[in-house]
């Protein structure tokens, strides 16, 4: 622990580097729009992070200063305004190149076991670690993408998970806590019923497995498509601005997105 935390503060002093300053320009658009003080705090969160979390590349896929810095330059937008540790539970994040399958059980609404496997492009332990696939995770950080991102997926699932569970109840102060479960409730069931009857929703219909995939999907689009969010689910808007602390429509130009089903930004409960 000491020396982790000399580590840091060495780390720190050094400042952040100007490659990796012109890596996430290139890498991530987005953070060469950031004011320069939400910059100066995200680039110190980034240090943080990379000097306390494991990077590891799956299938043989070699993680790069570019694969690191992209990471956790948006695992960190999460935490921009948010107080304390940067996700004291993740140790490690392991990346694939791609799509990758993986076994998968799960019991259904009428009680019956399936398994098998499953295309995946990440998924999430309570403790321990994440997992992406770089492909994905570069092409949220992109743009838009249909406001998807499967960094900001999986580490709100981590967020989630701080209550103890995913539940999509992240910790909330006593006085936001019936805000928040009155309008995720309500905004959670109204999406339920027209994802059940065919009908055009404001989120991806994956947003309806669960409340913790609501709250996931809902985050993404918080982050990637701010000014749509807001005209669509107002309600939804202020919640997560309030959680997150932020307005990213301050960063982002308006833009147009649609939504459709997509299979594989699961969570994998321990």
């Amino acid at each position: 622990m000491i020396l982790r935390a000399w580590r840091l503060r060495r780390i720190l002093r050094r400042g952040f580097p100007a490659t990796w300053r012109a890596t996430l320009e290139q890498t991530w658009p987005r953070f060469a729009r950031l004011p320069s003080d939400d910059r100066a705090a995200l680039e110190g969160r980034i240090l943080r992070f990379v000097s306390e979390k494991r990077f590891e590349g799956a299938a043989g896929f070699r993680v790069t200063d570019e694969v690191r810095l992209t990471l956790s330059a948006q695992a960190c937008l999460l935490m921009l305004r948010r107080d304390g540790p940067l996700y004291p539970g993740l140790l490690s994040v392991i990346v694939y190149p791609a799509e990758y399958v993986a076994p998968h059980r799960a019991r259904d609404e009428i009680g019956l076991v399936r398994e098998g496997p499953q295309v995946r492009q990440g998924e999430t332990a309570a403790r321990g670690a994440v997992v992406v696939a770089w492909a994905a995770a570069r092409q949220g950080a992109l743009g838009p993408n249909g406001g998807r991102n499967v960094v900001f997926h999986e580490f709100a699932h981590l967020l989630d998970a701080e209550q103890g569970g995913f539940d999509g109840a992240p910790r909330l102060s006593p006085a936001d806590a019936g805000d928040w479960a009155r309008v995720m409730a309500r905004e959670y069931q109204t999406l339920r019923g027209q994802v059940d009857a065919g009908l055009p929703a404001a989120l991806d219909a994956y947003a309806a497995a669960s409340p913790a995939e609501f709250f996931a999907v809902a985050t993404e689009r918080f982050f990637q498509d701010p000014h749509g969010l807001a005209d669509d689910l107002s309600a939804l808007f202020r919640e997560l601005a309030g959680f997150y602390r932020l307005d990213p429509r301050a960063w982002e130009p308006p833009i147009a997105v649609t939504h459709a089903g997509r299979p594989g930004a699961m969570i994998a409960r321990p």
